[in-house]
């Protein structure tokens, strides 16, 4: 820190200069974030001094949290939903597991994860002491119930399901993980960070939400498909005794009590989701995910002219191309200023088409990865 302060103007005209080293969102295939709505943003604004973490302080925007979960709970066939808005996936996922340890305390607990999950649950198991049990995928990559099945024993108390996975977008059979939770008396975590704001808007019903019986708590993330400014995730429970299950006294507070793993909580970006979940409505998302999804035939079309096919069938807006030598692909890629990514098992070109992907940026994309493959 300088001992005498700079101008606004300069400050303004040096955080400018700065940003411009960052990737510009219409390079980007390798995230599952995007540009928020303008709308948006200007909610996001509007609240950017209130802090939920004292909500008595700030029940207005306690009021619009409230109403945030309600709609995603009316969406995910729970309306009567309990829960809050966390500041990300991850979060949304430790304390998912920390409710499932806490209402089941065991020595030596564990949970079983699919091998598709994200590292999420790595760092949660590391924080909650809690070791993780790995299940095999089939050959769609989903994970195997029978697998699953058989790594439960008498220490295990919950296991989890991915809905949209981070590599592939692979939805995991949530209708027999919740099966084989109810036969075991388990509490059963659905990860639909991504996929929760995809799978209710596709052509194709999957069973993965609170209409599937069984299914104990979910993840999902509106600064994802949601168009919601960062960081916004949703972390919904079934029953009140799961959010009751995180309580914490908080005498000094003018609220006795919080369910929240961060204690400081913005209340800007819940006020952005609110926005965008009102103005856009079912529909607009609906128009949004159809948009994605056709971006995503398109790519599989002239990867097939191509002589590529994709690791699986994409069944949400990610799509993994079996390319030879996909890091060296991706690396010529970055050359040309595109971010891709790659996945780990099956090796493949992992592209995540998200709302900021336009039509013609990705004609721009593919002419240049046609040319790097030497494909004409």
């Amino acid at each position: 820190m300088d001992e005498t302060g700079v101008a606004e103007g300069k400050v303004l005209d040096l955080l400018g200069r700065i940003k411009e080293k960052d990737v510009p969102f219409e390079r980007v295939f390798s995230s599952m974030c995007t540009m928020p709505h303008p709308l948006a943003i200007q909610a996001h604004m509007e609240f950017i001094e209130t802090n939920l973490g004292d909500p008595t302080l700030f029940p207005g925007t306690e009021e619009i949290e409230e109403s945030v979960i309600a709609m995603l709970g009316s969406l995910l066939h729970a309306p009567n939903a309990h829960g809050y808005i966390t500041t990300g996936g991850t979060g949304s996922n430790i304390q998912a597991l920390r409710a499932a340890r806490n209402l089941n305390r065991k020595e030596h607990p564990n949970i079983i994860i699919p091998e598709s999950a994200h590292f999420s649950f790595d760092k949660a198991a590391d924080i909650l002491g809690i070791t993780l049990k790995k299940a095999q995928l089939d050959e769609n990559l989903k994970v195997d119930p029978a697998s699953v099945e058989m790594l439960i024993d008498e220490n295990t108390i919950a296991l989890v399901g991915i809905a949209g996975t981070t590599e592939f977008g692979q939805i995991d059979p949530i209708d027999e993980l919740a099966r084989i939770a109810l036969s075991h008396g388990l509490f059963l975590h659905v990860d639909a960070a991504f996929g929760g704001l995809v799978i209710p808007f596709l052509d194709e019903e999957y069973p993965f939400d609170f209409k599937v019986k069984g299914v104990s708590s979910l993840t999902v993330d509106p600064h994802k498909m949601g168009a919601s400014t960062i960081p916004s995730s949703a972390l919904l429970f079934r029953d009140k005794a799961c959010l009751g299950a995180l309580a914490v006294s908080t005498p000094y507070l003018a609220s006795r009590v919080q369910h929240t793993l961060a204690g400081t909580r913005t209340g800007a970006s819940i006020a952005a989701t609110y926005a965008v979940f009102k103005h856009l409505g079912r529909s607009g998302y609906k128009h949004i995910v159809a948009r994605c999804m056709k971006s995503v035939s398109m790519i599989e079309k002239e990867a097939a002219d191509m002589g590529i096919r994709p690791v699986i069938q994409p069944v949400t807006n990610v799509i993994a191309l079996q390319v030879n030598s996909p890091d060296e692909v991706a690396s010529k890629l970055r050359e040309r200023n595109w971010y891709v990514s790659t996945t780990v098992s099956p090796k493949s070109l992992r592209l995540v088409i998200m709302p900021h992907t336009t039509e013609e940026i990705l004609n721009m994309f593919l002419t240049d990865l046609r040319e790097i493959l030497g494909v004409r």
